[in-house]
């Protein structure tokens, strides 16, 4: 619908983009910076940042990025996960079939670790995402996943994403031995306001528009609604890309954006109050 009103090739501010053509923001490009040095010095690192803010799509992009013969990328989202289902999670993705305790399975996980970084010349790369939802225990069991020869060589790079408030919970003297063995945090925040009309432009470009769509004005009032944060910016643009096919107008401004954002907001109220009725 979109894409044929705008004649774009395809449409734009969804997940279909190539990592490939991603925009490019400064915090971006040091974020992707910071995730290859782990995966190269086999580190064990955090990335954080608010709802929306492009932590799934920095951790697609360094997938992507991967050369497939040196890397195995292992990915796990699950924050109900306790200590012996992590590790037989992790075994599943290894191409192994794990033993029934926990312990037994712990040392499957380490003799396969270590045959895949010393018979194949490979280095896992062990991405546990949405880790502020995990417990305690499971955030406990994620340092002994750094334990390998007493510390002298580790086999395998390790990297927690979650929302800030994992930060803040690993600030627990709890969790110390944990923060003591990260060696890089990053935290990913929204775009600026020159570089979101950059992301804007980007992503009509990347469709194929020849002309803009948005107004300046209209990109300013969406800035103050998004503050910069991806997804949202993404999901105010496609209902003002909507709003205007529905119209038949090829140009949105302020007003197409004011409607849009009213709109949502007396959504977002009207289930706010039935939550609470």
């Amino acid at each position: 619908m979109i894409s044929q009103f705008f004649t774009l090739e395809s449409t734009p501010f969804t997940k279909e983009l190539p990592t490939s053509k991603l925009y490019q923001s400064s915090s971006f490009k040091e974020c992707m910076a910071r995730l290859h040095y782990i995966v190269r010095t086999r580190s064990f690192g955090l990335l954080s940042g608010e709802i929306g803010s492009g932590k799934s799509t920095a951790i697609r992009a360094l997938r992507d990025a991967l050369d497939m013969t040196k890397y195995r990328f292992i990915y796990l989202c699950d924050s109900s996960l306790k200590p012996r289902d992590f590790y037989r999670e992790l075994l599943h993705q290894l191409g192994i079939v794990p033993q029934n305790l926990k312990s037994d399975a712990k040392r499957q996980y380490e003799h396969a670790i270590w045959d895949l970084y010393e018979s194949q010349q490979k280095t896992a790369v062990i991405v546990i995402d949405e880790a502020h939802l995990l417990q305690g225990d499971m955030l406990q069991e994620i340092r002994f996943l750094t334990n390998f020869q007493i510390d002298s060589v580790s086999p395998v790079s390790l990297l927690m994403v979650g929302q800030p408030e994992l930060r803040s919970t690993l600030q627990m003297r709890l969790f110390k031995p944990i923060t003591q063995r990260l060696n890089i945090r990053y935290h990913l925040g929204g775009l600026g306001a020159s570089e979101m009309k950059e992301y804007v432009e980007h992503q009509l470009q990347a469709a194929g528009a020849q002309h803009p769509i948005f107004t300046a004005e209209a990109i300013d009032a969406i800035y103050a609604h998004t503050r910069g944060i991806a997804r949202e910016i993404n999901n105010v643009c496609t209902a003002c890309l909507l709003d205007a096919v529905v119209r038949k107008e090829k140009l949105i401004d302020t007003i197409h954006v004011a409607k849009i954002l009213t709109n949502t907001q007396g959504v977002m109220m009207e289930e706010y109050n039935a939550s609470y009725s």
